[in-house]
């Protein structure tokens, strides 16, 4: 009964969100139109529920073929970040086009955060029991890491730091969520969100 809920409020407050947040999307696609040229948006294969690859979207914050460029973490100063970049991911509006990827069933609103294949396939015993359930744009672990790129400031090691100090760590919050997962836990970390953008 649970899942039947989200998923119903993941289509109400998505449906919601896409109506209010419209000039937003737009005006931030012209912007980076103008500054960067296309594409707009940024597509990535992340792995989702039962181990399932689909492309999340966001607004594109890097160079064009930042991917084939460096590791697939970024660390404050990233040479490939843009300067329209650097607000979007300041203020998270970089993330508003994932409410496109939980309307389709990729994602909930609330969940652990999608990850690249390779990076789930490290911890493939955690994961194989994190991903029993969909992907969030928020969870415990967005919250903690809200500043990840901070810790990342050693841009030869960014990815050995990612996978052998945050990601372990955002994996036991992960897993915190499994074990609270509930409608009033799903409420209380989306407020907890939406104060921390306000902050």
């Amino acid at each position: 009964m649970y899942f039947f809920i989200k998923r119903i409020l993941d289509i109400l407050i998505t449906s919601i969100g896409i109506i209010l947040f419209f000039p937003v999307i737009i005006a931030v696609s012209l912007i980076i139109l103008i500054s960067s040229g296309y594409p707009v948006f940024f597509l990535q294969e992340r792995v989702g529920k039962d181990w399932k690859i689909f492309k999340i979207v966001k607004f594109r914050t890097m160079v064009k073929n930042a991917d084939k460029m460096g590791s697939g973490v970024s660390s404050h100063d990233d040479y490939r970040v843009t300067n329209i970049g650097k607000f979007l991911r300041k203020f998270k509006i970089d993330e508003i086009p994932q409410i496109f990827n939980v309307l389709l069933g990729d994602m909930s609103l609330v969940g652990p955060r999608p990850e690249l294949l390779k990076y789930a396939e490290y911890y493939l015993d955690d994961y194989s029991e994190i991903l029993k359930i969909k992907p969030g744009i928020t969870d415990y672990a967005s919250l903690e890491f809200r500043n990840e790129s901070e810790l990342l400031r050693e841009p030869d090691d960014n990815e050995k730091i990612y996978l052998n100090k945050i990601l372990p760590d955002k994996i036991k919050l992960y897993k915190k969520y499994l074990k609270e997962a509930n409608l009033i836990t799903d409420i209380k970390i989306i407020f907890s969100t939406f104060k921390v953008i306000i902050r």
